[in-house]
């Protein structure tokens, strides 16, 4: 995965930046940026902007993807979980694409339900990237790091096996409530209740370890 990771990365961008050519003559002087949790615009900004939103925002992610691995201390690299690692990173890039072609479309063609379309993308990516959660390893970049998973191996192991089944639950929770045509901010508590659960339930399990 490692060396497919820039290939990938580059690939999405590319299409990204072709994207963005190509309907910079149909896009408004000033474009929406920003949506609230009900799909409603809220910020807008120059066209330009959208260099920023797409391929730049991806472009940032794919490089802290490749440099995080090389700054990381001793004892907490990436090496016993590489191949998760890159995985994981390669669909935060994806999900950037899809969020920016979202936009692309909503603002270029209308008709695209922003209050459905980044939830959607947003549980499926808990489900994709909860999945391997397990395999990651300590480290400073990537996990649940609360003081006491970064402390002991025995807590951040249990933890992420905990948080991967939070993820995919929440994941797969949030699309049948997309289906069902839920309202937004149950949504939105499906999306992050996972994370204070998983680090509430490090810190118990820090406080069971014999001291």
């Amino acid at each position: 995965m490692k060396k497919w990771y820039p290939v990938l990365c580059l690939l999405l961008i590319a299409m990204a930046c072709a994207a963005t050519v190509h309907y910079w003559p149909s896009l408004p002087e000033r474009v929406p940026v920003h949506w609230n949790a009900a799909g409603e615009v809220n910020g807008y900004g120059p066209r330009a902007s959208f260099w920023l939103l797409g391929p730049g925002m991806m472009a940032l992610v794919a490089v802290l993807g490749a440099l995080m691995p090389h700054i990381s201390p001793r004892r907490f690299e990436i090496t016993d979980f590489e191949p998760t690692y890159y995985y994981v990173c390669t669909v935060l890039v994806v999900m950037l694409a899809y969020i920016y072609a979202m936009v692309l479309l909503q603002v270029v063609h209308g008709g695209v339900a922003m209050q459905r379309a980044v939830p959607a993308g947003v549980f499926i990516l808990l489900v994709l990237i909860g999945n391997p959660m397990g395999k990651v390893r300590r480290n400073f970049f990537m996990g649940i790091r609360t003081p006491w998973t970064l402390a002991s191996e025995a807590v951040w192991y249990a933890t992420h096996r905990l948080a991967a089944r939070l993820m995919v639950a929440s994941g797969l929770l949030g699309l049948l409530a997309l289906w069902l045509d839920a309202g937004h901010w149950l949504l939105l508590v499906l999306m992050v209740a996972w994370a204070p659960l998983a680090a509430g339930y490090s810190l118990l399990m820090y406080k069971r370890l014999p001291h």
